[in-house]
This record gives C-alpha cells, sequence and structure tokens, in this order.
C-alpha cells in the first residue's frame, strides 16, 4: 500500500536499481545507451534537450488549423506525422541556446512559419522506460508564413496545414495509409494544450 503525503501525492519508493552506476555502453555523436543495474536505456549525448512545438493558425473567419510536419523515419522505416521539434543547442557554437529560441528557429526552419507568440507549456518525457530525454513543449500562436519550410539541408520535410476540426480524421487516415503517427500529437487532441478553458 502507498502512503500519502500532505501535499496529496505519494510517498514515493525509489527502484531498488536507482543508486547503482550508470555506465556508458556506446556514445554516438546525438545518443548514448547506458545501463544502470537491470536497467538499459538511452539518452541524448552532450546533455542536449529537445524542444516541440504546438503551432496553432487561425484564418481570418476564426477557423484554426495546426501545422504538423512529416518526415521517413529511419527507425520506424516508415514516414512519420509529428509536431514540429528539434534540438536544442546541438550545434557547435550554440550550447547556450534556450528552448523557446530553439522552438523559434526550428519551427521557421522546418514549417516555413515564424510565430508572434511562444508559450512554455511545461518539460515531458516521450518514453522514460527506455529513453532519458526530456523536451520542453510549448504553443505557437500569432503565425506568418515566411517560407515555405522543408527543413535545413539533409532534410525532407513535409508541412501540413490540418484544420483542428478535422485532425482526428486527418490522422485516421495517415493511420491507414500505413504511416506512423508521433505520441505528442494526441496533445492536440486536448483542450488544455489548445488554449481553451476546460469545464
Amino acid at each position: 500500500m502507498t502512503d500519502i503525503t500532505q501535499d496529496g501525492f505519494a510517498a514515493f519508493e525509489r527502484d531498488k536499481d536507482a543508486d547503482l552506476p550508470e555506465e556508458v555502453r556506446w556514445e554516438g555523436r546525438f545518443i548514448t545507451a547506458k545501463t544502470r543495474g537491470r536497467w538499459e536505456y538511452v539518452g541524448r549525448a552532450r546533455g542536449i534537450r529537445a524542444a516541440a512545438i504546438l503551432a496553432l493558425d487561425e484564418d481570418a473567419d476564426g477557423s484554426r488549423h495546426v501545422i504538423l510536419v512529416s518526415q521517413y523515419r529511419v527507425p520506424l522505416s516508415r514516414f512519420c506525422l509529428e509536431i514540429p521539434a528539434g534540438l536544442v543547442g546541438d550545434d557547435a557554437g550554440s550550447e547556450d541556446e534556450g528552448a523557446r529560441e530553439a522552438a523559434a528557429r526550428e519551427l521557421e526552419e522546418e514549417t516555413g512559419y515564424r510565430a508572434g507568440r511562444l508559450e512554455v507549456l511545461g518539460e515531458f518525457y516521450s518514453s522514460p522506460g527506455m529513453v532519458s530525454e526530456a523536451f520542453t513543449l510549448l504553443r505557437a500562436t500569432e503565425l506568418t508564413k515566411v517560407h515555405e519550410g522543408g527543413g535545413v539541408s539533409e532534410e525532407s520535410i513535409t508541412v501540413h496545414r490540418v484544420p483542428l476540426a478535422g485532425l482526428a480524421d486527418y490522422v485516421a487516415k495517415w493511420r491507414e495509409a500505413g504511416h506512423a503517427v508521433d505520441v505528442r500529437i494526441a496533445m492536440l487532441m486536448t483542450p488544455g494544450f489548445l488554449g481553451e478553458k476546460l469545464t
């Protein structure tokens, strides 16, 4: 039985391997494979973090759209529908880059949209049982199209401007075509992340 503390959270019990030494098994340019006791996991090399963007565009009539991207992902061996995202401070000389600056840069590089407003929604972990990477989630609004997007050299990114009202159907059709879907797109299906008040 788990005890509840005065602040309403459970009195958590640490894993039995939590204090064992972490061992690096392999290190590449961007990722590091590690073990700690019976646990095997992967982390970003050099302390690199990520930023992911919920980009919301609005037409003159008030209809809202989300800006998504797709690209071929070698680990999945298929195309994946994703929210715009990228690494923070991964280029030489930009180690001090903040998540907000990286998000603005990545949004414009990948989608061709510039955000008039970027709000930090918090830090999240996408697969904490096997990956230690965290990403900062931001909401981008007041968008202006400044170019066609597509990413930087060696990237081949397709931009999708999808009506929010039809997002679930769009995702379903994407899956039916045999493609993959980034878990963070699920956040676009919840009112809180869209900036709407929860009743």
